[in-house]
């Protein structure tokens, strides 16, 4: 899946009443949720990172792909009430549209993130909106604006990035997505994106969610 398929950002929350479940059932509830995650496999495509302790309001980060929002609900709903899932709670919800970019002919590797190839070991991922200036402002100043800020990112090729279209189907307008195994170099690249142009159109791009890629057994072994 690329072009045309719909990107589905969800974080969880854990009820931590959940440790403190007997053993068999924290194992039995672990088991559920991994045969539910591989049924879902067959209608979304699913990453999976942990936020154990680098966020107070959720442990675990699902980056979803599928080739319809009925697929992702489903899928979704499947997990929410299958084992562990049964005591999470929807902390963050991001839907989006992946689509070419007006400002790039051709995307590069780089540019594609997440839709071929193994992870990376971090995921950053944020919603982003612009002001509605920037939308009045004349195509080609936007295009000049645009080429500084892809030609700074294109100085970083170790941190690829994934742009999914909100417009009309969430809050925000764009979902961005960044993985990389260096977060030394993607704060770099933050900082200097920072003073480029056009960082003045920026409204929103928070909040932040950043998770560590590990297989889904794993990541469920780290929340108790």
């Amino acid at each position: 899946m690329s072009e045309g398929s719909f990107v589905h950002v969800l974080t969880l929350r854990l009820d931590p009443a959940w440790r403190r479940t007997g053993a068999d059932e924290r194992e039995a509830d672990l088991a559920a949720f991994s045969r539910a995650a591989a049924d879902a496999a067959q209608r979304v495509t699913t990453h999976t990172y942990s936020m154990v302790g680098l966020r107070a309001d959720a442990q675990l980060l699902l980056w979803r792909l599928g080739a319809t929002p009925e697929d992702l609900e489903e899928t979704a709903g499947l997990l929410l009430r299958s084992g562990v899932g049964r005591w999470c709670t929807p902390a963050h919800s991001l839907l989006g549209l992946l689509r070419p970019s007006v400002y790039v002919q051709r995307a590069s590797e780089q540019e594609q993130a997440m839709l071929a190839g193994e992870r990376s070991r971090y995921l950053i991922v944020y919603p982003f909106v612009k002001s509605a200036d920037w939308y009045l402002t004349p195509r080609a100043e936007r295009q000049k604006i645009m080429a500084e800020h892809i030609r700074v990112g294109r100085a970083y090729p170790q941190v690829r990035q994934c742009l999914a279209y909100s417009f009309g189907l969430d809050d925000q307008e764009f979902i961005v997505t960044y993985e990389t195994d260096d977060l030394r170099a993607f704060q770099d690249l933050v900082m200097a994106l920072r003073e480029t142009e056009a960082r003045r159109a920026t409204v929103r791009d928070v909040p932040i969610l950043t998770g560590i890629h590990r297989p889904l057994e794993e990541t469920l072994r780290l929340l108790g």
